[in-house]
């Protein structure tokens, strides 16, 4: 069973996001917080597999509770839900430690499959979201660890990269490129070594930020 922490202060979401989750028969909802603080404290007492977390809330902030529990090396995989409508604070958590982004209005199966994807070490990052993102880097320069490519990518690994970008789990990748699924890890893996990076996020965000993609 994976364990999850929902931290958003809108009772209404948080109740629907609960109720939607209640549909999954391998998900749990351990914990609920309505700001920061009590975020803090029901993640220190619930020590969730996923964290569901609002960007925006009173007295605590997503931001700064990412960073506090990063601090405290006690940050568990923490999914971004968010309305999108401020670029600056979703840069700012992809360097504080969130390991992915999904738009409020993702479906149920998206989300499902988001929080699978967590609990198992992966990230992930809407299409939306990427598209966003690749608009805003045209007139800013987001801080990641390197702006150098260890070693080029080959053509399968850009391919590859491009899925990612898309939003496809390695599963869905394997089927549209009729490989294993072993071997879209083993090619997500050497991604990342090669660009210097630990997770699908970062990975996105830098080969945009190279022009890779």
């Amino acid at each position: 069973m994976i364990r999850v922490c929902l931290v958003e202060d809108q009772q209404l979401v948080r109740h629907g996001i609960r109720t939607l989750l209640s549909l999954a028969p391998d998900i749990e909802v351990v914990g609920e917080a309505a700001d920061g603080e009590e975020g803090l404290a029901v993640i220190a007492s619930t020590k969730p597999d996923v964290v569901l977390l609002d960007l925006r809330m009173p007295k605590l902030n997503g931001l700064e509770l990412l960073r506090r529990l990063r601090e405290r090396d006690a940050l568990p995989p923490t999914l971004v839900l968010t309305t999108f409508d401020d670029d600056e604070m979703v840069f700012a958590a992809i360097r504080s430690g969130a390991r992915g982004f999904l738009l409020k209005d993702v479906s149920l199966d998206r989300l499902t499959d988001a929080i699978r994807g967590l609990a198992e070490g992966g990230s992930c990052i809407q299409p939306a979201i990427t598209e966003r993102i690749m608009r805003a880097m045209e007139s800013r320069q987001p801080e990641f660890e390197s702006g150098l490519v260890v070693e080029q990518l080959s053509e399968r690994e850009i391919e590859v990269l491009r899925l990612v970008a898309a939003g496809y789990s390695n599963r869905e990748i394997a089927d549209l490129l009729s490989i294993s699924e072993g071997t879209v890890k083993n090619h997500t893996s050497s991604i990342f070594a090669k660009l210097g990076v630990r997770d699908r996020v970062r990975a996105v965000l830098k080969a945009i930020d190279l022009g890779l993609i």
